[in-house]
């Protein structure tokens, strides 16, 4: 064995459990998240307990302001929201990548991108999402992924197309504009192979928006409507009882916030750079 690949078999042995101690919180939540409607103990619209019960017995945190048991609503709650957000982020970076890459190559559509982004900036998400999805007709939960697919696919473009500025102009892209190749094949060929680490980065970043957006706007009501089981929805339905059973609301808010970071730490231990990064440190 030669001394480079004995070097990166010691990085490799270094990194990967870092990297499995990153991913795997989020693995388990997600796996969590969509056995949950099998491993409820409750049928989410039956009521248990008294309104706000309080924790113990067959309700280990309690019951809702219906009486309904909220662990067995948190765990029905997940699925949609994951499924959404991973959604949105597939369908931004998926548009972004394929926008950005080809705005880097052409000025005049890296122009278009650019002001359009600027402009999107502008517009408050909160506004956006109340215009757009209380117009699509019916609303309901896949106009609240049209619309952060929408408002999220400008900015993400940009970011793309920033990555991509730099590449298109080296000596391997004049090469292949050179041999006569189209503008598909710099794109997805040439360019894109090498953004494989800004590509899963903003993918990440993506899906913690998504399940932010999502969750603002089932707060808002503008997604999913009672008695639906949702995360966002729960605390907003149990927030008035807060003092009498704190779990209905604060167990799905940290449902939200642990499904965000652990996703987040999970792009980020999983970007091809981040064993150079990790052996620096």
């Amino acid at each position: 064995m030669t001394a480079t690949a004995t070097i990166a078999t010691q990085r490799a042995r270094r990194v990967w459990p870092r990297a499995v101690a990153r991913v795997s919180p989020a693995v388990l939540l997600v796996l969590l998240a969509l056995a949950g409607p099998l491993i409820a103990p409750h049928r989410i619209d039956k009521p248990v307990t008294e309104a706000y019960g309080a924790a113990g017995g067959g309700v280990p945190l309690g019951g809702d302001q219906l009486g309904r048991d909220v662990l067995s609503r948190l765990l029905h709650g997940g699925s949609a929201l994951i499924g959404s957000a991973l959604t949105v982020a597939v369908l931004v970076t998926l548009l972004a990548t394929l926008f950005g890459c080809f705005a880097a190559l052409s000025p005049r559509l890296g122009q278009l991108v650019e002001r359009t982004a600027d402009t999107v900036i502008l517009l408050p998400p909160v506004l956006g999402i109340m215009l757009l999805a209380l117009a699509w007709p019916g609303g309901g939960r896949l106009a609240i992924v049209a619309t952060a697919t929408l408002l999220g696919t400008p900015y993400a473009t940009r970011i793309i197309a920033g990555a991509a500025a730099p590449l298109a102009h080296s000596g391997f892209i004049e090469a292949a504009v050179a041999n006569g190749e189209r503008t598909w094949h710099l794109a997805l060929r040439e360019l894109l192979p090498n953004l494989r680490s800004t590509v899963l980065a903003l993918f990440g970043l993506r899906f913690v928006e998504a399940v932010y957006i999502i969750s603002m706007a089932g707060f808002l009501q503008l997604g999913p409507q009672p008695p639906q089981a949702d995360w966002a929805l729960m605390i907003r339905e149990n927030s008035p009882g807060i003092l009498l059973n704190p779990w209905a609301v604060v167990a799905p808010a940290l449902a939200i916030g642990l499904l965000a970071i652990s996703v987040n730490l999970a792009a980020e231990a999983l970007t091809p750079d981040r064993g150079r990064k990790e052996e620096l440190r």
